[in-house]
């Protein structure tokens, strides 16, 4: 089993106007590679102090622009099912819909997108059986029109653990 830990950015703060300089920059390109260093080490990479540093990654944490650290525990889970769903709905608010998908513990990731799918979501099931109840109640809201369903046969390249 491996542990990493990452940390997640909040682009909408950049979006907004926070200031994000060169030297911000390669601070979060060097949490993303790896969010347990120490703060020396960042220090090293982007040629600043280590008071300097620690002052920008507070004060990036403290706009939003980072917005917590987590852990991800890696481990060869043959005995889970991993499930991309597209959802097309209408009559409902995507705030709405996105307060009903946060009471199923399986969906890990829900992204509203543009196109003819409203919203695209990441699920991580014990098996097919659990995906189905979660597939019926879906389609049970109302609004909720059509649902593709894309299972993950192999993981290739997963950035989102360097994310």
């Amino acid at each position: 089993m491996w542990i990493k830990r990452r940390f997640m950015v909040d682009l909408s703060s950049i979006l907004v106007g926070e200031p994000v300089d060169k030297f911000d920059e390669k601070i979060l390109q060097s949490l993303r590679e790896n969010a347990r260093q120490p703060v020396s080490a960042i220090a090293e990479k982007v040629s600043l102090s280590r008071s300097a540093v620690t002052d920008r990654i507070r004060k990036m944490e403290e706009t939003g622009i980072i917005r917590g650290y987590q852990v991800l525990v890696t481990q060869a889970r043959e005995d889970q099912v991993s499930v991309y769903l597209e959802i097309s709905y209408n009559e409902i608010q995507c705030t709405e819909m996105a307060q009903i998908l946060r009471t199923i513990p399986e969906i890990k990731v829900c992204h509203g997108v543009a196109g003819d799918t409203d919203m695209m979501l990441f699920l991580k099931a014990p098996n097919m059986a659990r995906i189905h109840e979660i597939r019926d109640r879906l389609t049970a809201i109302h609004g909720v029109g059509k649902i593709k369903t894309h299972v993950v046969m192999s993981e290739y390249i997963n950035e989102f653990l360097n994310a």
